[in-house]
């Protein structure tokens, strides 16, 4: 059965041409920002890879198609789309299927990017294991999908909505690489710093594209996730942050609030809360991100 991928023009004449290409995912247009802050971002984030050397491939799932790379008119109609799906591994094959619009999250662009031949993925910051996890088992497939598919993930560290030193224990247990982009700590998405040391360290693109050729040459089964702090001038403090996160995660709890209804909410809550300063460090990380990730692609080209 032919693989159902449809390419933008640009994406697919930078593949055929073995030009560096970064894929970047489609919730943070549609589930992530209020239109029409999510087009403004989405564009300016694939202005920063082309910027950089490399060719962005926004990827989301349209008319029974996953398409890889998304023109200008369809980039605009997503971001004002209505009913669309968020996308994991569980659901992305019945979108595709029942010709459902859907957009995808860090798992689900890894598995659409990997079909596509693309090895670089920049998004802004990973799932992993909710607050109170031990009670619900709230855990991101984005854990398990790093453990198996071959993609470098280039993000700001795990949402600090999560619980961060159980998310690096999972990444863990299941063999995932976690490099610092030139820091020993991980960062905490709006935050620089966490108090959770990273094992691994490279303070070059090079590095990290050389570490991912060698996963592969190894027969190594899935990607490395690579964590780049936040512009400093763009950081909000934890110390500013940590009531914030709490007041947003109570109140979900108190409006039984579960599973992927999650993240968007306390997204937005906190957006409210901050007065539009977390939705502007949210934009910049992406952005720095997209800039690194272009920087891995090239090198690995």
């Amino acid at each position: 059965m032919t693989l159902p991928l449809t390419y933008s023009d640009e994406v697919r004449a930078a593949l055929d041409a073995g030009k560096p290409v970064v894929a970047l995912e489609s919730t943070i247009i549609t589930h992530g920002m209020p239109y029409p802050a999510n087009l403004e971002t989405a564009r300016g984030v694939e202005d920063v890879v082309r910027d950089n050397g490399a060719v962005p491939a926004t990827i989301a799932i349209i008319d029974h198609e996953i398409h890889i790379g998304l023109s200008a008119e369809r980039l605009e109609w997503l971001a004002q789309a209505k009913d669309v799906m968020k996308l994991s591994r569980a659901d992305l094959a019945f979108a595709v299927a029942h010709g459902r619009t859907g957009a995808t999250t860090v798992a689900a662009t890894m598995i659409c990017a990997a079909l596509a031949g693309i090895s670089v993925f920049a998004t802004g910051g990973i799932g992993g294991v909710h607050k109170g996890a031990e009670d619900t088992f709230d855990i991101s497939a984005d854990l398990l999908e790093l453990a198996q598919t071959p993609v470098t993930v280039v993000c700001a560290g795990a949402k600090a909505i999560l619980d961060l030193p159980m998310t690096m224990e999972v990444l863990e247990t299941n063999g995932v690489p976690v490099i610092g982009y030139q820091t020993d700590v991980l960062p905490a998405f709006w935050s620089r710093e966490s108090d959770i040391a990273i094992p691994l360290r490279s303070d070059t693109a090079a590095a990290i594209a050389a570490a991912h050729q060698m996963r592969a040459t190894l027969g190594l089964k899935g990607g490395q996730l690579v964590a780049n702090p936040i512009p400093t001038e763009a950081e909000l403090s934890r110390a500013y942050l940590e009531p914030i996160i709490a007041q947003a995660v109570s109140e979900a709890e108190a409006q039984g609030i579960a599973a992927k209804g999650v993240t968007p909410f306390l997204l937005g809550r906190i957006v409210e809360l901050t007065e539009g300063k977390s939705l502007t460090a949210n934009i910049a990380l992406v952005r720095n991100n997209a800039k690194l990730a272009s920087e891995i692609a090239v090198s690995l080209a």
